[in-house]
C-alpha cells in the first residue's frame, strides 16, 4: 500500500487506477451506462444505478463514476475501507452482547434470510468488504447506544459511509423487510413480514413460530435438548462475562465524570470564560494553578516539620504572651511562640525533653540519641519540597507550551468552532445558555484575531511612534527607580529605629504599608502612560504592562532581600533574626491582600458607581489582567521567600488565594465588562507560568540558597542554633553516619559525591538543556511533516479533480461511440 510520505508512489497508484478503470470500462461498458430512475422499482438493481441529483450548476455523474470516486484514496490513503471496517469489527467483538440476538449459525435454515433477494457481485473484494460490513453492523448492534455512537465517530470513514452503516439496507442493497440485526443502527426495527408462518423479526431480537422451523423438528429429541442445553450454558457464561465487562466500563465512565464534576470552580470558570473570554479566564486559571502549587508545597512541610514538632513541643523559654488580635496584622506576639515561625523549632531529640541549660537558649545536638533529627528533617524537607515544586513548574510550563504553541497553523478553526463546538448532550437551560455564550465569545476572539493587522505607517509616523514609546518607557523606568529609592530610604530609617518593643509592634507595619502603596500607585501611572502609546494589538498592550509591572515588583523584592539578609542580620545579632524576616514577609502578605481588596473596591466598584451616577456612562471598567496577574506572582514570590523562616506561610497563601477567587469573581460579574476589543489569549497561560518559573521561583531559590550556605543562623533559636551555617547540618549528620558502622556507609558516599560535589549539578543541567534542545528539534520536525502532509492533501484534491474529469471524458466518449 502506498505511504502518505511517498508522493511518487501515490501518483503511480493514481495512474494505475486510471488504467484499470479504463480497461474495465472497455470490457464492461454496460456498467457505465446512465439509467433512468424506474418508478416503483424497489429492488437493488434499480437503486444501484440511479444518477444522484447534484446541486444547481454542478455536473451530475453516473453511479459508476461515483462508485469509482468513492473507492479512491482519501485522507486515509494507504488504508482501504475493508481494512478499516475489519479493524473496528475486531474492536467491537470485545464489547458485544452475544446473548442479545441469536447468532446466524444457531438459526434454522428457514429462518435465515434468502440470498435470492440480493444481487450477486462478482468482485471478490466487494464481496469481502460487504461481508466485513455485515459483521461490523452485527457487532455494533449488540453494543449500547453510547458505545455505538462513540465507535462510529472514531471510524476514519466518510460521512456517507457512516450513514450507510446506520442504514444498512440502503448501503448494502438489502430489502426493506430485512431482519433488524441487518437493519440500520438507528434503533428502528424492520417491519414484520405479512406472510404467516414466516420468521417474525422483532425490534429487540428474533422469535420463531413452531411452524417456521421444520428442520429443527426433524432433529432427534435428545440431540436437540443437548444442543439447547450447551447453547444455553454458553450464552449464560458469555452474558455474565459481557455484563461484568460492561459494568466495569460504565463504572469507570461514572467515576471519570464524577472526578470532572469535583474539579474546583468548574462551573464558575465556564461562566467566566463564556462571558468575558479567554483573556480574563486566564487570570482565574492561573490562580487555580497557584493554589495547586501551594498545596503541593504545604503537604511535606506539614508531614515532616510542622506536624512532628507539634507532636513533640519544646519546653517554653519564657512566658508566652496572650493573643490580642493584633497578631493577625503584625504576625508577632503569640504567633512567635508557635509552629508559625522558625525560632520555635528545636534542634534536639523529639522523643524526650532536651537537657538544656537554665536559660533554655541552647540545646547541643550531641545530647542523647536522635531518632528524628529535626535540623536534618527541616533542611531536607525544604529542599525536597522546592525540588518537587521545580519539577512541577517545568512540567507545567512544557505542557502549557505544547498546548499553546501547537505545531501547524490554525487554518479552519473557524469552521471547527461553528460546526463542531456544540455539545448535544447538554439538556439543561442554564448549560445551553452557558455554552452559547462560550461559543459566541470564541467566535468574537477568532474574528478579532484574524482582523488584527498592523496598519501601514509612513516614515514620519514610525519616527513619531518610536519617540512616544521611548518617552513612555523612560517615564516608567524613572517611576520604578523612584519607588526603589523610596523603599531603600525608608528601610534604612526603620533600621535606625530598631529595636522595637512589643508594645510598639504596630510601627513595623510602616515598611509593608509604604511598599504596598507604591505597588498599588505605580501600575495606575503605567496604565495612564500606556494610553499615549495606542498599541494596535491588545495582546501587545497586555504584554507591555506585564513587563513594566514585573520590573517594579522584582526590583522592590530585590531591595527587600538586601534589607533582610544584608542589613537586618547584622543589627539583630542578639535576637532571632529568622523570626523577624518571617514576620516581615507575613506582614507584606497581609498588607498586599488588604490593598488588593481596596483596589477591587475603589478601582472597580467605586469607579463603576461614579461613572454611572456622575459621568452618566453605561460602560463598566475592564478587568486589569496585567496588574492582577502580577499581584498573584508577587504574592507567590513572597511565599517562596518566607517558607524557610515561616513553614506555615503556604497555608496563609492558600487562604488568601481562596478569598481572592471569590472576591474577584463577584467584582468581575458586578463591576466589569468584557474587553471592548476581544482577543484570544492563546499564549497567556504559557507566559504566566514562565514568569512564575524564571523571575519568581528562580529568584526565591537563589535567596534561600544564599541564606542556607552563607548566612550564620541565630544562636538562641531555631534548629540550626549551634552551627555556623544551616548547610552544616548535613555534614554533622554525615560524620555521625561514618561512626555508626559499615551498614550505612553508603549514605556518606551519597552525600559527598552527589550533594557536596558540583559535577552532578552541572551534569543534570546539561542533560536538561539537551532534552529541551531535542524537544525543540522534534517540534520543528513535526512542523515540517505537517506542512508536507498539507501539501499532499492539496495535491490529492487536485488529483481527484483530474480523475473526475478523466472518467467523465471516458464516459462521454463511450456514449458518443454508441
Amino acid at each position: 500500500e502506498p505511504s502518505p510520505y511517498d508522493e511518487s508512489e501515490v501518483h503511480d497508484s493514481f495512474h494505475q487506477l486510471i488504467q484499470e478503470q479504463s480497461r474495465w470500462v472497455a470490457e464492461e461498458g454496460l456498467e457505465l451506462q446512465q439509467r433512468q430512475p424506474e418508478t416503483g422499482a424497489l429492488g437493488a438493481s434499480g437503486s444501484d444505478h440511479k444518477t444522484l441529483p447534484g446541486p444547481e450548476g454542478a455536473p451530475v455523474y453516473s453511479m459508476a463514476t461515483l462508485r469509482i470516486l468513492a473507492s479512491m484514496p482519501s485522507r486515509t490513503i494507504g488504508r482501504s475501507r475493508g481494512a478499516i471496517i475489519s479493524q473496528y469489527y475486531s474492536r467491537t467483538v470485545k464489547l458485544r452482547r452475544r446473548a442479545g440476538r441469536p447468532q446466524l449459525r444457531d438459526m434454522g435454515r428457514s429462518a435465515r434470510p434468502s440470498l435470492r433477494l440480493y444481487d450477486l457481485e462478482l468482485d471478490s473484494a466487494v464481496l469481502e468488504e460487504e461481508e466485513k460490513r455485515g459483521l461490523l453492523v452485527k457487532e455494533l448492534q449488540g453494543l449500547t447506544a453510547a458505545q455505538r455512537d462513540h465507535m462510529l465517530r472514531g471510524m476514519p470513514l466518510s460521512l456517507a459511509e457512516k450513514r450507510c452503516l446506520r442504514s444498512v439496507p440502503l448501503c448494502l442493497g438489502r430489502p426493506p423487510d430485512a431482519p433488524p440485526w441487518l437493519g440500520g443502527l438507528g434503533g428502528e426495527p424492520a417491519p414484520e413480514p405479512a406472510v404467516d408462518g414466516g420468521p417474525r423479526w422483532g425490534g429487540t431480537g428474533l422469535t420463531l413460530d413452531a411452524a417456521s422451523a421444520p428442520r429443527e423438528e426433524s432433529r432427534p429429541l435428545r440431540g436437540k435438548r443437548r444442543a439447547e442445553r450447551r447453547h444455553g450454558l454458553l450464552s449464560c457464561c458469555d452474558q455474565l462475562r459481557d455484563s461484568c465487562v460492561l459494568a466495569s466500563h460504565n463504572l469507570g465512565l461514572a467515576l471519570l465524570s464524577g472526578l470532572q464534576a469535583l474539579t474546583p470552580w468548574r462551573y464558575a470558570l465556564k461562566r467566566i470564560g463564556g462571558r468575558f473570554g479567554s483573556s480574563v479566564l486566564s487570570y482565574f486559571l492561573f490562580l487555580k494553578t497557584l493554589l495547586a502549587f501551594n498545596a503541593l508545597l504545604l503537604l511535606p512541610l506539614l508531614a515532616f516539620i510542622v506536624g512532628v514538632q507539634a507532636a513533640f513541643p519544646p519546653a517554653p523559654g519564657g512566658p508566652v504572651p496572650a493573643f490580642t488580635g493584633l497578631e493577625l496584622l503584625t504576625g508577632g506576639g503569640h504567633f512567635t511562640h508557635s509552629v508559625m515561625y522558625y525560632g520555635y523549632y528545636s534542634n534536639a531529640t523529639l522523643n524526650q525533653p532536651c537537657a538544656s541549660p537554665l536559660n533554655g537558649s541552647e540545646c547541643p545536638p550531641e545530647a542523647g540519641s536522635l531518632p528524628y533529627n529535626m535540623p536534618l528533617a527541616y533542611l531536607f524537607t525544604l529542599g525536597a519540597a522546592f525540588f518537587i515544586t521545580c519539577i512541577t513548574l517545568v512540567y507545567s510550563m512544557s505542557r502549557s507550551f505544547g498546548e499553546s504553541y501547537r505545531v501547524g497553523s490554525a487554518s479552519g478553526v473557524h469552521a471547527i468552532t461553528v460546526f463542531c463546538s456544540w455539545d448535544y448532550k447538554v439538556t439543561q437551560r442554564w448549560a445551553t445558555r452557558l455554552q452559547h455564550d462560550n461559543i459566541r465569545t470564541q467566535l468574537k476572539e477568532l474574528l478579532a484575531e484574524g482582523q488584527s493587522r498592523q496598519r501601514p505607517q509612513s516614515t514620519c509616523g514610525r519616527l513619531r511612534r518610536a519617540a512616544v514609546l521611548g518617552f513612555v518607557w523612560l517615564l516608567c523606568l524613572g517611576t520604578t527607580l523612584g519607588c526603589t529609592l523610596a523603599i531603600y530610604t525608608f528601610s534604612e530609617l526603620m533600621i535606625e529605629q530598631s529595636p522595637v518593643s512589643a508594645e510598639r509592634e504596630a510601627v513595623l507595619l510602616l515598611l509593608p504599608l509604604v511598599v504596598c502603596l507604591l505597588n498599588l500607585g505605580a501600575p495606575y501611572l503605567f496604565r495612564i502612560l500606556a494610553t499615549l502609546e495606542r498599541h494596535d494589538s491588545p495582546v501587545l498592550e497586555v504584554y507591555v504592562a506585564i513587563c513594566r509591572n514585573l520590573i517594579l515588583k522584582m526590583v522592590t523584592l530585590g531591595i527587600l532581600c538586601y534589607h533582610w539578609l544584608g542589613r537586618r542580620v547584622g543589627t539583630l545579632k542578639d535576637q532571632c533574626w529568622e523570626n523577624f524576616v518571617g514576620q516581615e514577609l507575613y506582614r507584606l502578605m497581609v498588607m498586599d491582600f488588604i490593598f488588593t481588596l481596596l483596589d477591587t473596591l475603589l478601582g472597580e466598584l467605586v469607579w463603576r458607581l461614579f461613572s454611572e451616577k456622575r459621568l452618566k456612562r453605561k460602560g463598566k471598567p475592564e478587568f486589569d489582567i496585567a496588574g492582577n496577574v502580577l499581584e498573584l506572582i508577587y504574592g507567590q514570590t513572597l511565599t517562596w521567600l518566607g517558607v524557610l523562616f515561616s513553614p506555615l506561610l503556604p497555608a496563609m497563601q492558600i487562604i488568601k488565594l481562596l478569598l481572592l477567587f471569590y472576591i474577584k469573581k463577584a467584582s468581575l460579574m458586578a463591576n466589569c465588562q468584557a474587553p471592548r476589543r476581544p482577543w484570544k489569549a492563546s499564549h497567556m497561560s504559557t507566559v504566566f507560568v514562565s514568569l512564575l518559573c524564571f523571575p519568581s521561583f528562580l529568584g526565591a531559590a537563589v535567596f534561600l540558597c544564599y541564606a542556607i550556605w552563607q548566612v550564620k543562623p541565630s544562636s538562641i533559636c531555631g534548629p540550626f542554633r549551634t552551627l555556623d551555617t544551616m548547610y552544616e547540618a548535613g555534614k554533622v549528620w554525615v560524620r555521625r553516619l561514618e561512626k555508626a558502622g559499615p551498614r550505612v556507609s553508603w549514605l556518606p558516599w551519597v552525600h559527598r559525591y552527589l550533594v557536596e560535589d558540583t559535577f552532578p549539578i552541572y551534569l543534570v543541567s546539561a542533560l536538561l538543556l539537551a532534552v529541551i534542545y531535542l524537544n525543540i528539534q522534534v517540534v520543528k520536525g513535526q512542523r515540517k511533516v505537517i506542512c508536507l502532509l498539507k501539501e499532499q492533501i492539496s495535491n490529492e484534491g487536485e488529483d481527484k479533480i483530474f480523475l473526475i474529469n478523466k472518467l467523465q471524458r471516458v464516459y462521454e466518449k463511450k456514449e458518443r461511440s454508441r
